[in-house]
């Protein structure tokens, strides 16, 4: 991920890492939020959100015109905070690398 050109993000609380998201370069312009994930520990505490929003800051500073995530549709969760920070489902679907994958969203910037 970083040798692309992408990012990590890691969630700390209380000095304690309890979440993590990635940000992969697709395009020029075009980032992609994935892997995603926060401990037991850490859920409820609004740490996917923080992690969400510090994605979207990052790929804004980059000069970044949209991000695009996948996911499945038994996340509903997960879902739900995307839909929270602004990623619309995609009608029309493209072909994607991950087996479980069956939505697929994205959010301009």
């Amino acid at each position: 991920i970083l040798d692309q050109g992408g990012y990590i993000f890691i969630a700390l609380f209380e000095g304690e890492p309890l979440g993590a998201v990635a940000m992969i370069r697709m395009e020029d312009d075009t980032y992609e939020l994935a892997k995603m994930g926060v401990r037991p520990a850490g859920q409820g505490k609004g740490i996917g959100f923080l992690l969400g929003q510090a994605v979207i800051e990052k790929a804004k500073v980059l000069g970044a015109k949209r991000l695009y995530l996948e996911t499945n549709s038994r996340l509903q969760p997960a879902i739900r905070l995307y839909e929270k920070l602004g990623f619309n489902r995609l009608l029309n679907k493209v072909p994607s690398p991950y087996a479980r994958s069956n939505v697929q969203m994205d959010r301009a910037l």
